[in-house]
């Protein structure tokens, strides 16, 4: 019974379209894990047939405005970057822009990690806001990690895995290379964290 059931989903594709379903549905990317909780426990898919299956996906949507990207978090399906414009003129909200301090903030957390407030200061010259440090919080792009051992013992910060899911990122080495900090023009956006899911519109 079980042997029949698991040619069934082979023969008839059916692995992919549901773990397509699956993608879709979801607001946030699926780890192998997520993904293989939504079967029969008695006859789960192996790991190795829903990388074929994601394999599947992946080639199905090559072609596509819509494609399957791996990051930190797991798989997602999200709305290919050149037709990201177009997608955009549907919803009302502006895309959140970021501040200079913020980004300079978050860039030398991302490429410095672990660092303090104190140290962030230290390369930029000048103070880092409360309100910056919340804001990164908040957006759950940064995480304490622990505290220097130093009089004090600041807090060290590091980036998350929304951070990088928000960059289409599955991890840190991902990042391009570390860029000049005072090329970053002053209330720049990161665009990529604005793109709506083609699943989900949240």
């Amino acid at each position: 019974m079980l042997k029949q059931r698991r040619r069934s989903i082979k023969t008839m594709d059916n692995l992919s379209l549901i773990i397509e379903a699956l993608l879709f549905s979801s607001s946030r990317p699926l780890s192998e894990k997520e993904i293989l909780s939504a079967f029969d426990l008695r006859s789960p898919p192996t790991s190795s047939e829903i990388k074929e299956a994601l394999k599947s996906i992946e080639e199905k949507y090559s072609k596509n405005s819509i494609e399957l990207v791996k990051v930190a978090s797991g798989y997602r399906l999200r709305i290919r970057q050149e037709y990201s414009s177009w997608v955009a003129k549907l919803w009302e909200a502006k895309p959140q822009k970021y501040s200079r301090a913020l980004l300079e903030t978050l860039a030398l957390i991302a490429y410095k990690q672990p660092i303090t407030r104190g140290e962030i200061e230290e390369v930029r010259g000048v103070s880092v806001s409360s309100q910056i440090i919340r804001t990164l919080l908040d957006r759950s792009w940064i995480k304490v990690v622990g505290h220097r051992d130093v009089p004090g013992r600041p807090a060290l910060f590091s980036t998350t895995k929304d951070f990088l899911d928000d960059l289409n990122l599955s991890k840190l080495s991902d990042l391009p290379e570390l860029p000049e900090i005072q090329n970053i023009p002053e209330e720049a956006q990161i665009s990529l964290l604005n793109e709506p899911s083609p699943s989900n519109s949240e």
